[in-house]
């Protein structure tokens, strides 16, 4: 008999296994919330893999993580860690549970971030820059930002109203901050070694039996974190070497624009399409360089 299902995301299916939680990885791929009926040849195995890398990378920092080992290729397991709407309500009795804020980090104008620099929302001289933002600015100072992690779509917080969610005091959400900017020390000063620059990226957390933060979930992978090919980067090219790229297709294609159109008139979304053929390829190929190039790995 399988083990029961916890929960079902966009890209990983989640089990319980008693004391521990066994995560699955798909080859499912999704944008902008939306899960695409496409699926990506080896990725499951890619990001489990790129997963346990970091996390490996991350312990030996002193970075307490959830993650326990490899059981096959597309499986590991991990600590489990209660997930509760409401955790602010138990105050700072609350242990082994989620903190339901995605936290992201940001090094360089790129995708979302630059939408709203080009919508007004942000101002460049609020970011410590001098001269307008353009795609590939380097920012003077990491950009550090909360989104919601438990509502259908991904909802920027302040941080008055991240704590009032997550229950953390003032003191916990500054060490949430300090604790991604140390694991993004961790994979930047790793990738710039392997011809990567590292663009943003978000990453969860979950205070553990004595309320000390330890990074769950996943990240580092091509789903989670943007990359950009450093030395294309340096000759004034910006070549995606992660899920941007299939978010550019479809940037391209039009189908975002009708999606954050019906979005904001509160209209029924329109349905995603499959991805062509020849980009299915292309992306899969996408998927398992990237792997060999952040872990120094093979992939067979």
């Amino acid at each position: 008999m399988g083990l029961p299902l916890v929960r079902k995301g966009k890209v990983k299916e989640v089990y319980d296994a008693g004391a521990e939680l066994e995560f699955r990885f798909t080859d499912q791929i999704s944008v902008f919330d939306k899960v695409i009926p496409s699926l990506i040849p080896h990725k499951g195995e890619t990001l489990c893999r790129t997963s346990a890398h970091w996390f490996e990378r991350t312990a030996a920092k002193g970075i307490p993580t959830h993650f326990l080992r490899v059981t096959d290729p597309t499986t590991m397991r991990v600590r489990k860690v209660e997930v509760d709407p409401d955790v602010a309500k138990r105050g700072a009795s609350a242990t082994n549970v989620m903190v339901p804020l995605e936290v992201i980090v940001r090094y360089y104008v790129a995708g979302s971030f630059l939408d709203r620099i080009e919508s007004g929302v942000i101002d460049p001289k609020a970011l410590g820059l001098r001269g307008p933002a353009a795609l590939g600015t380097e920012l003077p100072d990491p950009y550090f930002e909360v989104t919601t992690k438990l509502e259908p779509t991904d909802r920027l917080l302040d941080e008055t109203e991240a704590r009032a969610i997550s229950g953390l005091s003032r003191q916990e959400f500054g060490a949430l901050r300090e604790t991604a900017l140390r694991i993004d020390d961790v994979i930047n000063d790793s990738v710039r070694s392997r011809g990567l620059v590292h663009v943003d990226g978000k990453k969860e957390f979950a205070l553990d039996g004595r309320r000390q933060l330890m990074v769950i979930d996943t990240f580092g992978t091509a789903d989670e974190d943007r990359f950009w090919d450093k030395a294309r980067f340096d000759a004034g090219e910006l070549v995606d070497l992660s899920k941007e790229f299939v978010r550019g297709h479809y940037r391209a294609s039009g189908y975002h624009r009708q999606l954050y159109a019906a979005r904001e008139r509160g209209e029924k979304e329109p349905p995603i399409p499959p991805l062509p053929p020849d980009l299915l390829a292309q992306t899969s190929s996408l998927y398992i360089s990237l792997f060999e190039r952040l872990t120094g790995q093979p992939f067979r």
